[in-house]
């Protein structure tokens, strides 16, 4: 995998949900936007891997992470990120949204129309989280 890559599944996944949050399967499309964010930490993640360097295998077994906050941090993202959350109270608003999404949330059936739709505009509206990444990736 590498930065393109994880590019890529970011916008497939963005896509994917939107088609299931359309569909009314909302588990799946919550379960997918937030992966989406994960994939475009992932590939702020793979920037910080200089070419031909050999990685600090701490880093990277910290990079197998699923958690955002974490990976935020390693992306080297956390200070800009921090600022521009208290420059921009939308974008704080939407991260209080985004930072508690999990992998475990695959499994959650509970997941309601409302908290997906929460999500996914919290994810890829205006001031959202992933248009944030993305102007860094």
């Amino acid at each position: 995998m590498n930065r393109r890559v994880f590019q890529e599944l970011a916008n497939i996944r963005v896509q994917e949900a939107r088609t299931l949050l359309n569909a009314g399967h909302y588990p799946g499309a919550y379960y997918l936007i937030g992966y989406a964010i994960e994939c475009a930490l992932k590939a702020c993640v793979s920037k910080q891997i200089k070419r031909y360097d050999f990685p600090d295998k701490d880093f990277i077994n910290a990079a197998y992470s699923h958690k955002l906050e974490q990976l935020v941090g390693l992306a080297g993202l956390a200070p800009d990120f921090k600022r521009d959350r208290q420059t921009n109270k939308e974008l704080e608003e939407n991260w209080a949204v985004v930072k508690d999404w999990k992998e475990s949330f695959r499994y959650d059936l509970s997941i309601t129309k409302q908290r997906a739709v929460d999500l996914f505009s919290a994810c890829t509206g205006r001031n959202g989280v992933l248009p944030w990444i993305k102007n860094r990736w």
